[in-house]
């Protein structure tokens, strides 16, 4: 007899954080809008704006440094805020398997702290996709010159990066809109561009994604692009798509350009398969050809006659396998707790640890990640060749102390020295036994490699 138990595959754990003040609005706006299947979080140096947020967690960061006053639109008071609190942004984040960090550029908090919360997710092994706005032209070139250097560094360490420019939410809102709705329009903009993705994963539709799915088109992409469109009516499915596909948002830049796109088409149960597959079409035509598009069909009764389309485009400047950022150079300089705790065990194959006086959090790495983890050398291959260079360099030295008299000792030290094999030969050797060990060009580098075994 066989027994069926119900909720054998969990879905992926999804978490929204929002940073500074736009993210916290942000934040807000996806919670009335009763945004489901995600863990929303409010992280500020505001210690009163905090107050104010409707998320499940609040987090205040720079507690020292701001006396929980804000970052006085300083950056890098921002930084130092998240960088003092890098423990307990490591903890509301651990477990997920992906993290939105979103956030208004320009300001304080948002541009200073976004990276710095983005590297740690992605040290976690969280797929990490930053969803922030560029300033109005109005707020100032001092404003917008913080949100493209916040911009650039968040860009670094996220795996995908939405920005959506706020100046191009102007022709889409008109000239007779209301300021503060205006601003709430960029919110709304922000909560649609979490939404097409993260209900594809957790809502049950016509054509559902897995959490695999999305991270293949997401994993390491760089920058990204959104458009969104929603159409009534006969041809409504068609109007949605052409609208997502030419949105101002996408900063007239063609989703030819894309090597990944994600298509979420939402609409009421009357919608038929028919008029998914038009909008589909419709979207694949205008993609390159070669671009790995994803697209799921979620039902919504709140939509009514209504359909919409979201548009994700990804990997316009893709990394290079090669190109991984190293978290010991990236935000916040030396190398973290967490990771020396891993790369000092075998622990690091198959978990991701994060080292804390007195509590400890690990999270199993699934296949799917390991499987597509950077190419670095395994801990067995990395100790045998530490070993070998170790053993050539001893060798050589003892030598080399024993042929300090003259002249004639170092005639003595050079014929020795050339009855053994040399580094290059001991180093070919080596890459017979254990394979090809990539571990960067430079490491290719017969200079190089000869310099590191007389070190």
């Amino acid at each position: 007899m066989f027994e069926f138990e119900e909720n054998l595959a969990q879905n992926a754990k999804i978490k929204v954080i929002g940073v500074g003040g736009g993210g916290g609005n942000a934040v807000n706006t996806m919670i009335t809008s009763q945004l489901d299947g995600v863990e929303f979080i409010a992280a500020n140096t505001d210690a009163q704006a905090l107050r104010f947020s409707k998320a499940g967690i609040k987090l205040q960061i720079g507690a020292q440094v701001t006396k929980g006053l804000g970052a006085g639109a300083d950056p890098q008071v921002g930084k130092q805020a998240a960088l003092e609190d890098e423990r307990a942004i490591a903890e509301v984040l651990e477990g997920a398997d992906m993290v939105f960090i979103t956030c208004g550029m320009g300001g304080g908090t948002g541009t200073g702290a976004a990276p710095v919360l983005a590297r740690v997710a992605k040290e976690l092994g969280a797929l990490t996709v930053g969803v922030v706005t560029k300033p109005f032209a109005f707020e100032g070139k001092k404003r917008s010159k913080h949100a493209e250097m916040g911009v650039e560094e968040l860009r670094e360490n996220v795996d995908t990066l939405i920005t959506i420019p706020n100046e191009k939410l102007l022709s889409v809102a008109g000239k007779d809109t209301p300021m503060l709705d205006t601003f709430k329009k960029a919110d709304e903009v922000l909560l649609q561009a979490v939404k097409g993705i993260s209900d594809l994963i957790t809502i049950p539709g016509l054509i559902n994604l897995d959490f695999a799915d999305v991270r293949t088109i997401m994993a390491e992409m760089g920058m990204a692009l959104m458009g969104t469109g929603t159409g009534e009516g006969e041809n409504r499915a068609m109007e949605a798509a052409q609208q997502a596909i030419s949105s101002p948002l996408l900063e007239n830049v063609s989703i030819n350009g894309a090597t990944g796109i994600i298509i979420n088409i939402t609409g009421p149960s009357s919608m038929t398969l028919f008029e998914v597959n038009e909008a589909s079409k419709l979207i694949q035509q205008e993609a390159h050809e070669d671009a790995n598009i994803i697209f799921g069909a979620v039902v919504n009764e709140k939509f009514k006659d209504e359909i919409r389309v979201t548009v994700i485009a990804t990997g316009f400047n893709k990394r290079q396998k090669n190109q991984w950022p190293q978290a010991s150079t990236g935000v916040g300089g030396s190398e973290r707790p967490w990771q020396r705790e891993a790369s000092s065990g075998a622990s690091s194959l198959g978990t991701s640890s994060y080292a804390n006086p007195g509590r400890h959090y690990e999270r199993s790495v699934s296949p799917h990640e390991f499987r597509n983890r950077p190419e670095t050398p395994s801990l067995r291959q990395q100790s045998f060749f530490d070993a070998s260079a170790k053993e050539s360099t001893s060798t050589f030295t003892s030598s080399s102390s024993g042929s300090a008299g003259g002249g004639s000792g170092g005639l003595e030290m050079a014929t020795s020295a050339s009855t053994r094999t040399s580094p290059l030969t001991d180093l070919k050797k080596l890459v017979a036994e254990i394979g090809v060990v990539d571990m960067g060009q430079d490491e290719y580098d017969v200079p190089t490699f000869l310099r590191k075994q007389a070190d």
